[in-house]
């Protein structure tokens, strides 16, 4: 073999390693937990598709097409997206089974945008000693942003308690005597409102609230405590309830011809799932503090994060009730968990993708209000922020003074 010969074969071997070498290096940079590969990420979810919470189930529904969109599309970062999504009738007890199920028999990645409070604690501590991510959790309960003792949960929407306080600061702004009835479920979702308003109401608290009524999930109907509220004369109601349980108390409250300043919830704002069912004239004039945008306002008819929410309910929901605001809901927090997963790239483990959940800075969903952004921290798990109150009128809902920030009712 003369000299040239072997030094061509030098160079070919030598060319051949590199691309090993190069090659191995890829491979080495791609990671992996239970339930993600090459070609797939399965995401586990659950919600109340029966039961007392059942008009919450079309989140869920919405983020099933919102990945059908995305698999269409080729996928995140060439893989499909596998969601698994069960039913627990809103049931604590359910909830916690469903959660075994998705984490030991199918074997998520994660459990992303499972739905309620009290159902969601059930299962906290359960995914957080598996170091399974708990993953915007469809709940404004503030336990949810305490990435010290529970670092693998993370909520998604406002807290229920900044809400509160808002909703207290705004009473005593403009109604300075005002006598407040306070109807809440009794359950998590509900006290960790009532602290947002002592927060605010602090000392005055026996002055300023007139009464007190909670219920269970499990009742018919809760006329009789609309009934009792209204015979304490009070003239402010503070509605903290799901959507069944809220249109069944404005529609009572028409009924009794009580006409109290009335302050319901953000969970329950949907004109599809509440206002209509309540009685749009039953409605008229209740407030509430807001974060996403209509799809059945006129006002978004030019928005362009409202133009590709519309296209994607047209080709993978169509009939949806678009007046449902649960449906902006599902589309806003399917992008989020999207967003986090292209951030990962080839890094799909446990670890990573609670690192780069934390990571998220000014990122805006289609479906938020303009000027609402989502914003994370390995310190800050709470990644909306902020609202603006908002009163039903003539059949949707009017945005009105600033947009307020959690930091601007300390």
């Amino acid at each position: 073999m003369s000299v040239r010969q072997r030094l061509r074969i030098a160079v070919l071997v030598a060319a051949a390693v590199a691309v090993a070498a190069a090659s191995g290096s890829a491979l080495a940079r791609k990671a992996y937990d239970t339930g993600a590969t090459d070609t797939e990420i399965r995401i586990g979810n659950i919600m109340p598709y029966s039961g007392p919470a059942s008009a919450y189930g079309v989140i869920g529904k919405t983020e099933a097409a919102y990945f059908r969109m995305i698999n269409d599309k080729g996928g995140i970062n060439g893989r499909k997206i596998n969601f698994i999504s069960y039913d627990d009738g809103y049931s604590p007890p359910k909830t916690v089974e469903q959660a075994r199920k998705l984490v030991e028999s199918d074997e998520v990645l994660l459990i992303f945008n499972a739905l309620g409070t009290a159902t969601q604690t059930a299962v906290q501590k359960y995914l957080n000693g598996r170091n399974v991510p708990q993953l915007f959790v469809a709940s404004g309960a503030s336990k949810w942003n305490d990435p010290k003792q529970f670092p693998w949960t993370m909520g998604w929407q406002p807290s229920y308690r900044i809400e509160a306080r808002i909703f207290a600061t705004y009473i005593l702004k403009t109604r300075p005597d005002a006598r407040v009835a306070l109807f809440y479920a009794n359950d998590d979702f509900g006290k960790d409102y009532v602290n947002g308003l002592k927060d605010i109401f602090g000392d005055r608290w026996p002055k300023i609230v007139a009464a007190e009524e909670s219920y269970e999930n499990s009742e018919p109907s809760i006329d009789s405590h609309i009934v009792k509220l209204k015979d304490s004369g009070a003239d402010v109601l503070v509605n903290i309830s799901t959507p069944k349980f809220a249109a069944q108390a404005i529609k009572k409250a028409a009924e009794i011809g009580w006409k109290p300043m009335h302050l319901l919830t953000n969970v329950s704002i949907s004109i599809g799932a509440v206002m209509k069912p309540a009685g749009l004239e039953a409605s008229e004039g209740v407030l509430s503090a807001g974060y996403l945008k209509d799809a059945s306002d006129p006002q978004w008819a030019d928005d362009e994060g409202m133009k590709a929410f519309m296209a994607f309910a047209d080709k993978y929901m169509p009939g949806a009730n678009i007046s449902d605001t649960h449906l902006a809901y599902g589309f806003a927090a399917s992008q989020t968990m999207e967003q986090v997963l292209r951030q990962c790239g080839d890094d799909l483990t446990r670890a990573n993708i609670m690192k780069q959940a934390a990571r998220l800075n000014d990122f805006a969903p289609s479906t938020l209000m303009p000027g609402i952004k989502i914003n994370t921290s390995a310190a800050d798990f709470a990644p909306i922020e902020q609202l603006r109150m908002m009163q039903f009128k003539n059949g949707r809902w009017v945005f009105f003074g600033d947009t307020l920030a959690a930091g601007a009712i300390d």
